[in-house]
């Protein structure tokens, strides 16, 4: 299991074996997301059926996982997952927001994409989701770097927003870690991108 400590937390790979701290975190918010159980990206989202039953959509992230094509950050408080950052490469995450015009400006596709973050409700604000980010570039990074794009929220100054509502941070917290500003996407969000070195 890959584990690295960021600032009081500890983040560890989603996998198998912390497949169960990543299911009490999404059951204790009721499967987060209006209950997708961070599966929207994927090419294949049982959400989008209607009629299926919650159970459905946890049971086939868990697949995806087990699959090895599902992969997240985990921030770990002690033995509790507190937050998540998914990432992954265009073909394991295709179904982004904005996706035909993304497609329609974008010159090459990068190696990897950070399509959700999701914080527990009793962390937010208290530095987990710039941990989740930190964790995804150290996992890509070890598992041999690349051109890493992420796609936050760009908001206006001044303007304020839940932290329930932002999926994929701000572009300020990209920007801390060292992403540069391409080009916007939709309204209200924007392309970032990154080149992690291998580790």
């Amino acid at each position: 299991m890959t584990e690295t400590k960021v600032a009081d937390y500890t983040i560890r790979a989603l996998d198998d074996s912390t497949w169960p701290a990543f299911r009490a975190l999404a059951e204790k918010h009721n499967g987060v997301w209006g209950g997708c159980w961070c599966t929207w990206f994927h090419p294949t989202c049982v959400e989008n059926a209607k009629g299926q039953p919650a159970a459905a959509y946890r049971d086939h992230k868990q697949n995806l996982v087990h699959e090895g094509k599902a992969h997240a950050a985990l921030v770990f408080d002690g033995d509790v997952a507190v937050g998540w950052c998914e990432y992954g490469t265009p073909e394991e995450l295709p179904n982004i927001h904005h996706r035909k015009e993304y497609e329609a400006t974008a010159e090459t596709l990068p190696d990897y994409r950070l399509t959700c973050f999701f914080i527990d409700r009793d962390y937010r604000r208290q530095g987990v989701a710039r941990a989740a980010l930190d964790g995804a570039l150290d996992l890509i990074g070890k598992a041999g770097g690349g051109v890493v794009e992420g796609y936050p929220h760009d908001l206006p100054p001044g303007k304020k927003v839940s932290s329930s509502f932002l999926y994929n941070v701000t572009r300020t917290t990209y920007e801390k870690a060292g992403f540069v500003y391409d080009r916007p996407k939709g309204q209200g969000n924007c392309v970032m991108r990154k080149t992690v070195a291998p580790r």
